[in-house]
């Protein structure tokens, strides 16, 4: 009888209710039995009862009780409110889960030219989330129609904001080739629906993603309750519209502060001890909002694009992939489909898609997404098709010895731009910044409704040994922490005065503005005669190789760097999202 109370005692609620249940049909029987035989047997169990009740309430293992201080969370009462029945992060749309791990990466299979250009490097990623395709047309699209109808381009107010976000259309152009039809139709002819977006540049792309993540975010809020259901159609404008940062840090500022919409959610309101509302507003502990779409890093693009998990034993690999499906082989060996191309690339000069009836890779221009099998992963179109924007800006050699875990060049820290009272301040329709690219383009950088962001500044670096300033897109490339430390400064501008940081690269500055009085454009290139590079912390990395590209490209460890402010007609973009929590899904068993 000991040991019984004992274990009751450490049982959850759940079972302990159940046993109450047991027990009263314990007693019904009882009562028919002698009571004067089973006084006893019945005190004792009364005070089972009462033991394994008040250590449910109490004890420590209990979800809603904080195990440091045995204080109730999310008590009806009010005080610290928790999701503390968050099983796992849900996959989100369109994605496919990629379980992190340790690779070689920049290890190239064919380098006839001993390019310096890919030392490979061994590196660790975190578990994350990416597209399973390129992005298409019709979800770019979708896009465009949202900027159209919050932003009206007819209004001068927002008139580059939907114009900075359209792709470029004339990449298709060819002096000696006719190519009109894909200018005039590509992106918006439903028969390229499916085909993914080119003409896009890498800002515009992190755009995109920007935007995806307040729209999926938005989603999530009103599914849950917690806004209005068909805001983003009935209430949306300019003035009135949702961002995600703005509604974790200033929420009632949300959607321009409609409170019919931050407050018409189908959820049952909450009251705390004195009648007050609590927990109007969705954050971060609810586990309720979406983490931020993003370009995938470098490293993770690699990675996903290898499909690694077909080939592990163990804690090693027992073998090394030269493109994302299995095999050294461009052309399948599989008895039905022997001999058809497994990507959509240039096959040889003046073949892009094989002779008339024989069309082995289904595709001249762009394919449709998912024409071709997916990874080990689940990803579609990793090699060939078009090759894809990543985070990070470029550099010759990835710099190892500094970190090799989740690496990444690109970093600018940032921090919520405040009022004079201390509240974040949101950007309003007179205070839309916009970017004049080096191409002359135009591009909004934020929009109404968002949250205005700033460098940190020495408050934030004071003391600190993980970074020193807000800009580290050229850390530890030319600077005198760099194992490769260049003495000669290439600014003509520093009036005889050491650069605080040596460029290692020297190239060209060319500055375009809009001048304040006209409004045009004015461009001053750089023509100096002593520039030796394109490289400067404007230049990305792109991977994958493309349809107008040879095999040789293909591979995943291949990588080129292309200005973020251009497009071409053969790089497009796909999407990642960060993984919280366990590294594995489903509580996967750790392997020695």
């Amino acid at each position: 009888m000991h040991n019984f109370l004992h274990f009751d005692a450490k049982k959850s609620c759940e079972f302990t209710f159940n046993y109450y249940i047991a027990s009263l049909n314990l007693m019904s029987l009882l009562k028919l039995m002698d009571m004067k035989n089973v006084s006893n047997l019945k005190l004792l169990l009364i005070l089972a009862l009462s033991t394994a009740l008040v250590g449910c309430k109490r004890s420590s293992g209990s979800g809603n009780v904080d195990s440091a201080t045995g204080w109730r969370i999310n008590d009806n009462q009010g005080g610290f409110q928790y999701n503390t029945n968050f099983k796992e992060q849900e996959t989100p749309p369109g994605t496919a889960f990629i379980e992190g791990g340790t690779f070689t990466m920049g290890k190239v299979q064919d380098d006839p030219m001993h390019d310096w250009n890919n030392t490979p490097t061994q590196q660790h990623v975190q578990s994350f989330y990416m597209d399973e395709t390129e992005v298409t047309n019709l979800n770019y699209l979708f896009y465009l129609d949202y900027l159209k109808r919050v932003y009206p381009p007819d209004d001068p107010n927002y008139a580059l904001i939907y114009k900075g976000a359209l792709p470029d259309t004339l990449v298709w152009r060819n002096r000696l080739g006719y190519n009109e039809m894909m200018t005039e139709n590509y992106l918006r002819h439903p028969g390229y629906a499916n085909y993914p977006v080119v003409g896009v540049s890498w800002i515009q792309a992190v755009e995109y993603a920007n935007w995806r993540t307040d729209r999926v975010a938005e989603m999530a809020l009103q599914e849950a309750g917690y806004i209005k259901r068909d805001a983003q159609y009935t209430d949306v404008s300019a003035e009135s519209t949702f961002s995600t940062d703005t509604y974790i840090n200033a929420p009632s500022q949300t959607y321009g502060g409609n409170q019919d919409v931050l407050e018409g959610g189908r959820r049952r309101q909450q009251t705390d001890a004195d009648g007050n509302p609590i927990n109007i507003y969705a954050n971060r502990e609810t586990g309720l909002i979406p983490v931020k779409y993003r370009l995938p890093t470098e490293a993770e693009w690699e990675y996903a694009a290898l499909g690694l998990s077909e080939l592990r034993e163990y804690n090693v690999y027992r073998g090394r992939k030269k493109y994302p499906w299995d095999g050294q082989y461009t052309r399948s060996g599989k008895r039905v489909n022997r001999g058809d191309q497994l990507a959509n690339f240039k096959q040889g000069k003046g073949d892009y898609g094989g002779i008339a009836g024989w069309s082995d890779d289904g595709a001249d221009i762009t394919a449709e997404v998912k024409s071709y099998e997916p990874n080990d992963y689940g990803l579609y179109d990793m090699a060939g098709n078009v090759a894809e924007w990543v985070a990070d800006v470029y550099r010759p050699i990835v710099d190892d010895e500094f970190n090799d875990f989740n690496y990444y060049r690109g970093n600018v820290y940032t921090k919520n731009a405040l009022n004079e009272d201390g509240t974040v301040k949101v950007v309003t329709v007179d205070e839309i910044v916009y970017d004049t690219l080096s191409n002359g383009k135009i591009i909004a950088r934020n929009l109404p409704g968002e949250i205005a962001k700033v460098p940190v500044d020495v408050e934030e670096t004071y003391l600190r040994t993980n970074f020193d300033k807000s800009d580290n897109r050229n850390f530890r490339d030319g600077d005198k922490r760099s194992s490769r430390y260049y003495r000669e400064s290439f600014d003509e501008g520093s009036s005889g005065k050491e650069n605080e940081t040596q460029k290692m690269y020297n190239s060209p500055n060319h500055v375009v503005e809009v001048d304040t009085v006209d409004g045009k454009l004015v461009r001053r290139y750089d023509k100096s005669n002593n520039r030796t590079s394109l490289i400067n912390d404007e230049v990305r990395v792109y991977k994958g190789g493309s349809w107008r590209d040879r095999a040789y490209w293909i591979d995943p460890a291949q990588r080129r760097y292309f200005p973020q402010d251009m497009a071409t007609d053969y790089i497009g973009f796909r999407c990642a999202v960060s993984r919280v929590g366990s590294k594995s899904q489903k509580g996967g068993k750790r392997r020695n």
